[in-house]
């Protein structure tokens, strides 16, 4: 080899090294705020939570089976409005600012027109519930918070689009200061109408789903302000022709959809299923996997967070045609999200016992042990489900959606849910076992999602 070929093969080295270093800055840039809002959005949960708290355990279990019945319908709404990013950040890419506008103008009416389907499943709640073999006490409690829930799901939708639209023209701090606002303002109308404060009624649990409500409105309308008076978002002119439907744009927006909201549901079934493994194990497994899963939740807004961040970064690559963009930005924020993961899991390992004892107090020792074990066993499972969440992202911002769900058919359920079945039943392992049943599983869905991604970047013109 030639001085002159070294010199070029060094050149060309620093090259990629450089606009790889720059793909991770505007990543993390990106990143930062959108990890925020989705932590600031789990305080809200918590407070809320916190407050039903005092009506006692019935009121709490209520809370979650409420939860359940919400979430598995709210999913399909969020993961149609999960496709309005990667449509809207292709068209900022290819610099057609129209496109960019019909992207989020048809995400509002994809939310339109899907909202009162959803909102069957929590007005009737209760019937749902009891047809499952739930007690009819938490299931009319249940019931009653979602009397008050059911009415945000649309403002909620539409924020999601605005959130969706404002990452893609690489403007996320916006929703984050909304979110932040909303966090005290949400804590202040529960109180208020939870217990009938300032001469308004007593609610409780119906004034908790409420207040929930009353939030989605504020931050939607705050959101909408945003996007139509202030720059940059006020030249995209968002509103222009909103009453007309752009029926070719919203079919293609469902099928990118779809498969997301699909694959979410997948995601949130396995550890439904999981859960019921742990009942049937024992109720002190139950209660470790609960605490285990609520700080993985926690840890995963980071790579979730990325992920939202590499479908932009990776759609405005695809929208340039540039597919040595799309390569870099999905390295980017994969390494990103491997090294943030596998800080995370370290801490979470050296202070598992803490974490446990948080939870359960120091009386409940063997709790505390089984949670800090599933901590420890979970360390694969965090670094592996940031993997996947952050991959998924990328091939989003390329519209593949459909393949991902069958990987994660794969991964999750015929991998994931057999091994634990098999390691937590018919074994000695038991809640553990569960556990290593997750982590295989999701590290089985993660590795083809890594090669998917490499392969369609690959053929990128």
């Amino acid at each position: 080899m030639t001085s002159l070929d070294k010199a070029e093969r060094g050149q060309a080295a620093r090259e990629i090294s450089g606009r790889l270093a720059s793909e991770l800055t505007e990543t993390a840039r990106l990143a930062a705020p959108i990890a925020l809002t989705q932590l600031g959005q789990i305080a809200m949960m918590t407070t809320d939570l916190a407050f039903i708290g005092r009506f006692g355990d019935e009121a709490v279990a209520a809370a979650a089976l409420a939860g359940t019945v919400y979430f598995v319908s709210f999913t399909v709404g969020m993961g149609l409005m999960s496709a309005v990013a990667p449509l809207a950040a292709q068209a900022f890419g290819a610099r057609d600012p129209r496109q960019v506008r019909r992207a989020l103008r048809t995400g509002f009416w994809a939310a339109l027109l899907v909202t009162l389907p959803i909102m069957m499943f929590p007005l009737r709640g209760e019937a749902i519930l009891l047809a499952l073999g739930q007690a009819p006490g938490p299931a009319h409690l249940a019931q009653t918070y979602l009397f008050g829930l059911a009415w945000g799901i649309l403002p909620a939708l539409w924020f999601i689009a605005i959130r969706g639209f404002m990452s893609a023209i690489n403007r996320p701090e916006p929703v984050l200061w909304i979110t932040l606002a909303a966090i005290p303002a949400n804590a202040g109308l529960v109180y208020l109408l939870m217990y009938g404060k300032l001469g308004l009624p007593r609610l409780e649990m119906f004034g908790v789903g409420l207040a929930t409500t009353l939030v989605n409105f504020g931050t939607f309308v705050a959101g909408l302000c945003f996007v139509t008076l202030r720059r940059p978002f006020r030249k995209y002119q968002v509103l222009g022709r909103v009453w007309r439907v752009d029926w070719a744009l919203l079919g293609k927006l469902v099928v990118i959809g779809a498969p997301i909201a699909m694959s979410f549901l997948m995601e949130y079934g396995l550890f439904s299923a999981a859960a019921l493994l742990m009942g049937r194990i024992s109720t002190a497994a139950l209660a470790a996997h609960q605490v285990a899963l609520q700080v993985t939740a926690i840890l995963f807004m980071v790579p979730f967070g990325i992920s939202l961040a590499a479908t932009v970064r990776v759609g405005q690559a695809v929208g340039r045609h540039d597919a040595d963009g799309v390569w870099h930005a999905g390295m980017a924020a994969l390494w990103l999200g491997i090294a943030l993961a596998v800080a995370l899991t370290l801490a979470v390992m050296l202070g598992r016992f803490a974490i446990a004892t948080l939870f359960f107090g120091e009386a409940a020792d063997g709790a505390v042990a089984l949670t800090a074990t599933l901590l420890l066993v979970g360390a694969t499972f965090f670094v592996t489900d940031g993997i996947q969440t952050i991959v998924v992202g990328a091939l989003r911002g390329m519209n593949d959606t459909r393949v991902p769900l069958l990987f994660a058919a794969v991964g999750y359920w015929v991998i994931g849910f057999s091994l634990a079945y098999y390691l937590g039943l018919w074994t000695s392992l038991g809640a553990i076992g569960v556990w290593i049943g997750l982590s295989c599983g999701t590290a089985v869905y993660a590795v083809l999602l890594i090669l998917r991604f490499r392969r369609l970047s690959g053929r990128l013109p």
